[in-house]
């Protein structure tokens, strides 16, 4: 574990069109916005924040590989990649931090082919269905996870 904990704050397609995308799937917030909320809440915690958000999937890849050697926690927000991606899979099962997928939406009251997550199975966690207060909840479920493996 490094001594300065770092966050990275992945959103992958689309989600750079919050605010004016489908507002009553993904509410009112911009990606700006929820970027401002979450570097607020991780700085307030001990994190050093990096965002990032791509419609390229090569991009993020290149991201989660990046972070193996600079991160401490990836908080992921894969959008439709989430459903199709083995590629955005293969490189976050190489992360040995702490990673947690995000979605605004509850995706399981929508669309049945969103009930599927190519990438749930090699993260920690997931959270979805409460907006923007998804990405802070991560961010939270984030800390607690590092200060329980500090005391192992």
């Amino acid at each position: 574990m490094m001594s300065e904990k770092r966050l990275l704050l992945l959103n992958g397609p689309n989600l750079n069109m919050l605010g004016t995308r489908e507002p009553e799937h993904y509410g009112s917030h911009t990606l700006a916005m929820v970027e401002d909320d979450c570097t607020a809440l991780a700085t307030s915690l001990g994190f050093r924040i990096d965002c990032l958000q791509s419609n390229h999937e090569g991009e993020l890849v290149t991201a989660i590989q990046n972070a193996i050697k600079t991160h401490d926690v990836i908080i992921f927000n894969a959008g439709a990649y989430t459903h199709t991606s083995i590629a955005l899979r293969d490189a976050l099962s190489l992360f040995d931090g702490i990673a947690i997928e995000v979605h605004l939406s509850n995706v399981y009251a929508r669309e049945s082919f969103r009930h599927k997550s190519m990438i749930a199975p090699v993260v920690n966690g997931v959270v979805a269905g409460f907006g923007a207060q998804s990405y802070l909840s991560a961010i939270h479920a984030a800390s607690g996870l590092l200060q329980q493996q500090t005391k192992s």
